[in-house]
């Protein structure tokens, strides 16, 4: 097993960060890991950090200026765009990233723990967001131990314990068994 241990191995599999021990994956279509902040420079303004992102994550830098006011409009930063990063609350700083990633036209989508940034109204907006998404043909992997966002948000769950596929199916029955395994 890698040092990174539990549900991040998973994504650092995928994504080609370590190597698995048995099998194979393979990743046909770019991914974009919704890794909040990762790559943020906190010497930088929001807007230059999206520009970097942006390019990071696979867009030309044209590309990332055509969407730099939806993804500011959609981060709800306002006129703290222009101020480093390191002055945002953990909340602007998540809602930034969050926003960038979103705007970059993922084909698979990795996602660790995301869903709880900023207040209540952003936190469904990104639910939304993210819907929107996956009802767009996104592949999206998700992992979270917030159940209710599990069966909100995904139409097949897979629980795994140490490697080992406890459950697959409807996220309802999924999350049940977990639940009661972990009761």
């Amino acid at each position: 097993m890698s040092p990174i241990g539990g549900e991040n191995a998973l994504l650092f599999l995928i994504l080609g960060a370590i190597y698995t021990t048995k099998g194979d994956i393979r990743v046909s279509q770019k991914i974009t890991p919704l890794e909040l902040g990762a790559g943020f420079h906190p010497d930088l303004t929001g807007r230059e950090n999206i520009l970097i992102n942006g390019v990071l994550l696979g867009l030309t830098k044209d590309e990332v200026s055509e969407r730099m006011e939806e993804i500011i409009a959609f981060s709800e930063i306002g006129e703290f765009i222009d101020m480093p990063v390191r002055t945002y609350s953990s909340g602007m700083y998540l809602g930034l990233a969050f926003s960038v990633a979103i705007h970059t036209d993922p084909k698979i989508l990795l996602i660790d723990e995301v869903l709880a940034v900023g207040d209540e109204a952003f936190q469904k907006k990104s639910r939304d967001a993210l819907l929107n998404l996956m009802n767009g043909g996104v592949t999206t992997i998700f992992v979270s131990h917030q159940m209710s966002a599990v069966e909100e948000i995904c139409n097949r769950a897979i629980w795994l314990n140490e490697g080992e596929i406890k459950a697959d199916g409807k996220p309802e029955k999924v999350v049940m068994e977990y639940l009661r395994y972990s009761g």
